[in-house]
């Protein structure tokens, strides 16, 4: 059972400010005996803000409201601070966004009150967050860090677009490129891993899926210690014949026909012209990445059975 000692704050995307489950939800919590505050962003920056402001009032758990983005921006202010992840507050996860593919991986509720039970029938688990180093900028990355065909589908689909289809919006926005892949010239290398090519798609897993669904990282653990990747190199011809291989065995079995596949902590990707990479959402340029796997870098509040553990969980209190 919760007590007035619980005390929690929800970081809102302003998109969902007006969202009327949400404040039944608060609501809910508060009548139980959770002290929740409420933050809403409106612009870049609020995010890190309201993080710092609730680790000064010593906040016992931050929870991201709002899509992939949302939660990797606010999982990044977390994880860039000095403190260990036990001198931080937990992280939790209210769905809100297009895709939520972070969220729909690791099978926690979409419903906003069923989100915030969860953080209350749990207790925390310790997760990696990905470090990415961009021609010397720093970022981090809590689901996937993603390139090509998938990143330019994320990118460009139209923000009206997402909120009369959501997630379906990705998939429009892919066929409508189809005939237009431009593959990437790259050097892929880390832990014994060495590949050169030209891609279609590429990602770099905590997480599995990115872009409304696309499973990049079908095996990837968010507590091993360890980072997927997965390279699908240019195919030409063969387009056609994966399409109908996603459609007739699913995305996971197209990966082992064509893919390039691996497991490591870290991982170097070098372009020959500037080439983008979607963290979380965010999409940032450069022509050489460095990623790194940082092992429980931070806490997150994820369900009994969360397909994106490895190891044992801590049992519920």
């Amino acid at each position: 059972m919760t007590t007035m000692a619980t005390h929690w704050r929800l970081i809102l995307n302003g998109k969902s400010a007006g969202n009327d489950a949400v404040r039944a939800a608060v609501e809910a919590m508060r009548a139980s005996g959770v002290t929740l505050d409420v933050r809403v962003t409106w612009e870049r920056g609020d995010a890190k803000r309201y993080v710092d402001e609730a680790i000064a009032d010593g906040v016992r758990c931050v929870i991201a409201g709002g899509g992939d983005g949302t939660l990797g921006e606010i999982a990044g202010a977390l994880a860039q601070r000095a403190e260990d992840a036990d001198a931080l507050p937990a992280l939790g996860a209210m769905p809100l966004g297009t895709a939520n593919d972070f969220a729909t991986a690791a099978t926690i509720p979409m419903e906003p009150h069923e989100a915030l039970q969860l953080i209350a029938d749990t207790s925390p688990h310790a997760i990696d967050v990905l470090r990415v180093d961009a021609d010397g900028a720093r970022h981090w990355c809590i689901n996937l860090a993603s390139g090509g065909f998938g990143t330019e589908v994320t990118v460009e689909t139209d923000d009206g677009l997402k909120r009369l289809l959501g997630g379906v919006a990705y998939l429009v926005t892919g066929v409508a490129r189809m005939g237009r892949i431009e593959p990437i010239v790259a050097r892929v290398h880390g832990d014994g891993f060495d590949w050169r090519g030209d891609f279609i798609a590429l990602g770099i897993g905590n997480g599995r899926q990115a872009g409304g669904g696309q499973l990049l990282c079908p095996e990837a653990r968010i507590d091993d210690g360890l980072l997927d990747l997965t390279i699908v190199p240019e195919l030409s011809g063969e387009l056609a014949t994966t399409v109908a291989t996603w459609i007739r065995e699913g995305r996971i079995a197209a990966l082992d026909h064509v893919g390039e596949r691996g497991r490591m902590r870290e991982v170097r990707v070098e372009a020959d012209a500037p080439m983008t990479l979607n963290l979380d959402g965010e999409p940032v340029q450069a022509r050489r990445f460095a990623i790194a796997c940082v092992p429980a870098r931070l806490r997150m509040h994820l369900p009994a059975h969360c397909p994106l553990l490895a190891h044992a969980r801590i049992a519920a209190r």
